[in-house]
Order: structure tokens, then C-alpha cells, then sequence
């Protein structure tokens, strides 16, 4: 069934024919009251409308189709700029591909891709409607479409309209920057309602940020007064990490974009209840307050959150990363990534190897996420034919191996991130504070520890007790309530990892004399080190030193510096503190370099780090209280994890702390560092599934430009690797899910010689 346009048409006729201004709200109130009623006509035009569960529930592959360039030329197009952008052939390639929905681009920067009377379309299109092209043929194939309709950089409307740009504090206006504070939001109302028109599916609504760098906005004169009647005060200034103002600030702009969410996906609903909206989120590293976004607040306005995956981007650690990350800030929510066929971004014209993306998908289904595999077609609307056998094979391996994903994770890790210490510590630097964070990630893959994500915003008891061990990683702005949460769950038998300045900044991050977490620590505070080039050794003399009521071998304190070298010092970057313990016993000496005796420490090749100069403290404290445990570093092992000055040992004494708390976890993984392993249980049919994923890159040489940024090589062969696994509570039995795999069972013990990039084992306990 074709939408009948002309009705629709005549409805948008009322404000249409002076051109979008203001859209004032009688009008859109006529607008939505037609639109419900055109719409109640299509309902065996709707995808949805055939059945009560929507089209995401038990998704697991699907993909995103839209042309290049458009973001580049400034509304000034080549004649045959997507010429050959096909709706139709679009949803049959995706379709024979093995795609489960598709995602259609409908709305660029400059042009809409169906007939509007809103934004322009290419001059190439002529009478074609890409998205009337793409509902019609998608209906044939039961193919659900989902249009994608860009938000943040709408270059059309604010050629129209330069009021609605966002404005820098003083005044000047960031001119690929559009406020959601203004009339720019029933623009974007009135645009919806046209494609809801075609019987889509929903939206996939891309994206709600406020910029990623400077200049910062927004000043504009609607957010002004919005800021004065919220609070009762004009806005500060500018940035200033020195006031108030710019806490409230900062509490403002996440209103505006969680208000701007909400409103969207309310007003879809009000058009049809079946139609899902989900917005491009970035509210995870190396994301911060400029974007506009919270971890937590702004993962759960739509019906599902959507993120990105990205190699090129983020690195090859950032498919776990994020995917983990997602399922924490929507706890019980299906759970969307998107990953690119391109080798270096988005709107190249590359097509990577198969087994490349095999490894990022499987990574990404492993830990529960459903996958969207992004075309950014040729300039002209081409689609390569060797990019679709590719990916065809990919999604049809996928549908082929549902059954062993979406299972509940066993995790043996949960590292805790702080978004005001995010905005109050990393301010205009994040990406040095984010380093601890994701270097606990990087240790917990390494080492094949299960791990998941804690957020201050929604932390609980609860949320804990998930945990047998829980990380702080350098979580430098601790509330009372967060101790308290984290002393509750040490007492009833959690164990607490904390690394860095824990606990060493109050709310605006200003440093504070001691810790926060001096009580659960068992020692104070006696020098917060500045600089970051420390170091770390066995204690020499004393390796016992200090009360300790284990008698277990196995949990010996010195295991955690085991198998390095006792006379040793080795370099652990990062912050670190120099510690007193109270009730704390200690183990190994912290370090301070040759800077510390500079006249002008940060004045001498401040990226070079120094050799080791003398002890100043103990390099690990252990407490033990009421039921529970606290192991603190003095110094950062997840920092220099993820540092440009790593050494393996550094990663080894993040993972043997977790070790030393949790010696008996339920699976422990023996393989090889670029294998990445996620356990997953089912418990109704009592099986435990241990994903087997590895990452195989090929070796670089010295890039064109930007040295020493090296790009990753891509997969191009499948490894051959083994691997063991150590069950706790038994095993019944395990097998393999490629007939190539060689399993050897002895009694709780699996060992296996595995040629793929992915393997999953199920063992029934």
C-alpha cells in the first residue's frame, strides 16, 4: 500500500508555503491531530502492525544503508550525487545479505531522501522517493525499515535559519551547531511526522550532542533565559571550573539534551505507539561534559540505546568496552551497536577482510549487544557487490549461531565509573582520566576475567553485590552515600579494589588533604604524588611486614607481585600516593623517580618518564573489614595499563589482585592474550557457554602521516590457539561448537587446540 501523499501534503500546506519559520504550535497541534488520523488508515501499512512485539525483540543482525558525501560539500552536490541510491535495491540486497531490519538513511545534513516539504532532496533523484522505495519493497520481504534522520548538523535549516545556531559565550555563533533549545525542535517534530507517513518501523535518531570540542555552546538567547528561570541567576560567563555557575551549567546542558530525547520520543509515540525511536548515544569515553551526555541519563530515552563500535576510532578494545558499557547503563534493555564494513571510517570506499569482521562481531554478540553492520554506499548510491557477499556470509553465520548468545554473563569484575569525576577531574583533559577506566577493561580482557561497568548515577547495594570484586579506578570524587554503598558492601563480604587518587577530590575537584576512603583503606594520606612517572618493587628486606590473618597459601598478599622479580623495579605511570597504614597490612615499596630532584619537575621532558629514585611508602595495603576485603595500590596499574609506557607487569598486578581476593572463581580461562573470553550461563538448561574470541591483526609499517599513529592491520587469517578452562562446581560435560576444535575432558578441566576466530564451548554443569 502506497501512502496517500496528497493528504498528507495538504495537512503540511498550512505552514509550508511561507517555508519553515517558527512552527508554532497550533499549527503542529492541527499537524498531529491529521497525522493520527492518516495514520489510523495505514495500519496494514506498518511494519509493526503484524505482530505485538516489536521489530527489535530477538534482533540479532540487521543493517544500516546511506550514501557518503553529503556532509562534505556544503549543500553544493556533483549532478549524479546518489543517483543510484535505491530504496528497493537496497532492501533486497539487505535482505539476501541476511539482514533482519534495515536502517535507511532518510535525513542528511543537507537533503531528505523521500519526498518533503521541508528539506530538499539531490537534484538527481527526480521523481523518486528513496524511503517510499524502501517501505514498499521492505513489506514484500518482511524486512523492517527504520529511517535514520541526522539531528546535530541539520546544514539545510540553519542556512534558513543562522537564529537557531548554537552561540558561543560571547555571543559568536558555532555555525555547524544547531541549539535544542529553540523552534529548531518542531522543525524536527514536523519532519517525523512526514516520514512517519510511510509506515516505518521507527527511528534511529542520530545524534544529540552538543559538540565535541571547543567552541563550547551554548549562549544563545533562548538558553539564557531558560538558565534564569531554572536558576534565578544568569548564565557564567564561559567555562570556569572555579564556580558554581558552571556545576549548574553543566547540570543544564544534560537537561537540555535529556528534555530534547524525551520530547522526541514522546511525540513519535503520540503518532503511533508501535513506532520505536533510538537515539546515537556518547555517553562513554572518550566522550565527556562537552558532548552533552551522561552515562546513564541519557542511555534510556528511547526504546533501546545505540552506540559505536568503531576500530579506527576507539581501538579494538572498545567492541567489549562498549558493548558492556551499554548493557550497565540500561540494565535489562536489548542493547544496539553499530559497526562499519570500511576499513578507516565511515564514508571511505574500502571493504574489509571477512574474518576482520567476524572478530568485531562476534566480540559484540558475545557480550549481548544486537549488531548493525553499516554500507556507506559509493558517491552515486552504488552498493559493492563484494562488501555484500562479505557481509551476507557475516549475518548469515550469525543467524546460524543464535542460539549461543543473549545469555546472562558470569563476571568476576565490576569496575566503577564516576561521571563527576569525569567532568570535575578530566574536565577539558578527560582522556587522561578515562586511561584508568579503560585500562582495568584492557587487564580484565587480557587476562580473561569476566567484568561489567558500575555508574555513580544509578549505583545500589545491589549493583554491588553483582560484583565478587569491584574496582575503583583512580574514582577521585566519591560521595558520602558512595562510601557508604561501598563500605556495606565490603562488610557483607565484597571485595574492594582501589587504585590512584580514590577519594582524594571533593565534589568540584578540589584536592582534599586525605581520602574519603581512608576508613575502608586502613591507612591515610600522606602525599598525593603529582607526577606520574612512579615506580614499583617486592619488598627487599621485609616481605611480611604488618599484621595478616590468612594463613592460605593461596592467599598469600606477596602472590600479588608473583611471578615478578622481588629485587625488581619496575615502572607502573600513573598517579599514585604515598600512604600511612592504620589498620592496614603491606606488601612491595612505592617508588618515586629522579623528577622528584629536578628544580623544574614538569620543565623536563615531562612525556619521558624517569628512573627509580627512592621508597617513599608501601605499594599495596590489604584490609580486611567486617566480612570483606580492601586491596589498594598506591599506584595505578590499570593507568599504565592502557598508557603509551605500558609493560606487562603492570597488567599482571591489576589481575593478580583479583586473584588474590577471588581465588576460586566459578571459570577460570587459561589463553592467550589477544583472546578475548566472555562466559555466559544459562541457567534452565544449566549450561555455561565460554565464548572463545580472537583478535589476529597483521603487523604495520611506519604510517604516511601522523607518526607514531600506527593504524591496525587488518584480520585477514583465522589463528590457531589453545586454551584450558577450570570449572569450580563441576562439570558434566563440554563440547565444542566447531567440528575442527580438539576437546580434551579431565574431570573439571577442558583443554582445547582451536583453529577460528570464534569458538564458543558449552559445558553443562
Amino acid at each position: 500500500m502506497t501512502p496517500p501523499t496528497h493528504t498528507f501534503h495538504s495537512i503540511l500546506e498550512v505552514k509550508t508555503t511561507a517555508s519553515i519559520t517558527e512552527f508554532p504550535n497550533t499549527v503542529l497541534s492541527v499537524f498531529r491531530i491529521g497525522m493520527i488520523l492518516f495514520l489510523s488508515l495505514l495500519v496494514p501499512a506498518v511494519w509493526a502492525g503484524t505482530t505485538q512485539a516489536p521489530w527489535f525483540s530477538g534482533a540479532l543482525v540487521g543493517m544500516e544503508v546511506g550514501p557518503t558525501g553529503a556532509q562534505f560539500a556544503g549543500g553544493k552536490h556533483a549532478p549524479d550525487y546518489a543517483r543510484n541510491f535505491n530504496g528497493a535495491e537496497i532492501a533486497r540486497r539487505c535482505a539476501a545479505a541476511n539482514a533482519e531490519y534495515l536502517v535507511l538513511w532518510v535525513r542528511d545534513g543537507d537533503y531528505t531522501f523521500h519526498n518533503s516539504k521541508l528539506v530538499p532532496k539531490p537534484a538527481s533523484f527526480g521523481d523518486r522517493d528513496v524511503l517510499r522505495e524502501a517501505v514498499e519493497e521492505g513489506r514484500k520481504l518482511n524486512l523492517p525499515i527504520i529511517a535514520y534522520c541526522q539531528l546535530q548538523y541539520p546544514a539545510h535549516e540553519l542556512r534558513q535559519h543562522p537564529e537557531w545556531k548554537a552561540r558561543q559565550a560571547n555571543g559568536k555563533p558555532i555555525d555547524h551547531l544547531v541549539c535544542f533549545n529553540t523552534p529548531y525542535t518542531n522543525a524536527v517534530k514536523a519532519l517525523l511526522a512526514e516520514m512517519m507517513a510511510y509506515g516505518i518501523a521507527g527511528f534511529h535518531l542520530d545524534m544529540v550532542d552538543q559538540g565535541f570540542g571547543p567552541p563550547h555552546g551554548c549562549w544563545c538567547d533562548h538558553c539564557q533565559k531558560l538558565f534564569q528561570a531554572e536558576y534565578g541567576r544568569p548564565m557564567p560567563k564561559g567555562v570556569n571550573w572555579e564556580e558554581e555557575d558552571w556545576d549548574r551549567m553543566l547540570q543544564f546542558r544534560y537537561a537540555t539534551s535529556d528534555r530534547f530525547e524525551k520530547m522526541l520520543t514522546d511525540y513519535v509515540r503520540s503518532l503511533d505507539p508501535r513506532a520505536t525511536v533510538d537515539f546515537n548515544y556518547h555517553g562513554n569515553p572518550p566522550f565527556s561534559w562537552e558532548v552533552g551526555q551522561t552515562p546513564v541519563r541519557h542511555a534510556g530515552n528511547g526504546d533501546f540505546v545505540t552506540g559505536e563500535a568503531g576500530l579506527w576510532a576507539f581501538g579494538a578494545l572498545s567492541a567489549s568496552f562498549n558493548a558492556a558499557w551499554y548493557r550497565a547503563a540500561t540494565p535489562g534493555k536489548p542493547f544496539q551497536v553499530a559497526i562499519q564494513r570500511g576499513v578507516r571510517m565511515y564514508h571511505d570506499q574500502t571493504t574489509r577482510p571477512l574474518n576482520d569482521m567476524r572478530w568485531e562481531m562476534f566480540t559484540l554478540l558475545a557480550h549481548g549487544a544486537f549488531v548493525t553492520m553499516i554500507d556507506k554506499t559509493a558517491y552515486d548510491g552504488w552498493l559493492d557487490p563484494v562488501a555484500y557477499d562479505r557481509i551476507g556470509a557475516l549475518l548469515g553465520e550469525a543467524r546460524d549461531k543464535r542460539v549461543q548468545f543473549g545469555h546472562t554473563p558470569v563476571r568476576d569484575v565490576g569496575i566503577y565509573f564516576s561521571a563527576r569525576s569525569r567532568d570535575w577531574i578530566g574536565r577539558e583533559k578527560p582522556a587522561t582520566w578515562f586511561q584508568s577506566v579503560q585500562g582495568a577493561h584492557k587487564a580484565c580482557v587480557y587476562e580473561h576475567l569476566g567484568f561489567g561497568f558500575l555508574f555513580d548515577e544509578n549505583l545500589s547495594l545491589d549493583d554491588l553485590k553483582q560484583f565478587p570484586v569491584v574496582c575503583l579506578p583512580n574514582a577521585g570524587i566519591l560521595s558520602d552515600r558512595e562510601v557508604d554503598l561501598f563500605r556495606r558492601y565490603v562488610e557483607d563480604g565484597g571485595k574492594l579494589l582501589i587504585t590512584g587518587h580514590s577519594g582524594q577530590f571533593d565534589r568540584m575537584g578540589k584536592p582534599l588533604a586525605g581520602s574519603t576512603l581512608e576508613g575502608l583503606i586502613g591507612a591515610t594520606v600522606k602525599v598525593r604524588l603529582e607526577g606520574s612517572d612512579n615506580w614499583m618493587r617486592g619488598n627487599v628486606s621485609d616481605p611480611t611486614r604488618g599484621g595478616w590473618p590468612w594463613t592460605s597459601v593461596e592467599l598469600n598478599r606477596s602472590a600479588v607481585l608473583h611471578p615478578i622479580p622481588r629485587d625488581w623495579p619496575f615502572l607502573v605511570r600513573g598517579p599514585a600516593t604515598i600512604y600511612e597504614p592504620t589498620t592496614a597490612a603491606s606488601t612491595g615499596d612505592l617508588l618515586d623517580s629522579h623528577r622528584a630532584s629536578l628544580a623544574n619537575p614538569a620543565g623536563y621532558n615531562a612525556d619521558w618518564p624517569l628512573s627509580a629514585r627512592q621508597v617513599v611508602g608501601p605499594a599495596v595495603l590489604i584490609n580486611f573489614v567486617g566480612k570483606g576485603v580492601v586491596l589498594t595500590f598506591a599506584c595505578s596499574p590499570d593507568f599504565a595499563t592502557a598508557g603509551e609506557h605500558h609493560i606487562v607487569e603492570a597488567r599482571k598486578l591489576f589481575a593478580n589482585a583479583v586473584r588474590l581476593l577471588t581465588p576460586s572463581p566459578r571459570v577460570r580461562v587459561d589463553a592467550p592474550a589477544n583472546v578475548e573470553a566472555v562466559v555466559t550461563d544459562d541457567p534452565a538448561t544449566r549450561t555455561l557457554r565460554i565464548h572463545l574470541i580472537a583478535y589476529n591483526a597483521t603487523p604495520q609499517t611506519t604510517p604516511v602521516k601522523e607518526r607514531p599513529y600506527v593504524l591496525p592491520g587488518l584480520i585477514e587469517d583465522a589463528p590457531m590457539f589453545r586454551a584450558s578452562l577450570e570449572f569450580r562446581d563441576g562439570l558434566k560435560s563440554a563440547r565444542a561448537m566447531n567440528r575442527t576444535t580438539q576437546l580434551k575432558k579431565r574431570g573439571n578441566r577442558v583443554e582445547l587446540t582451536i583453529a577460528d576466530i570464534h569458538e564458543v564451548i558449552q559445558c553443562r554443569y
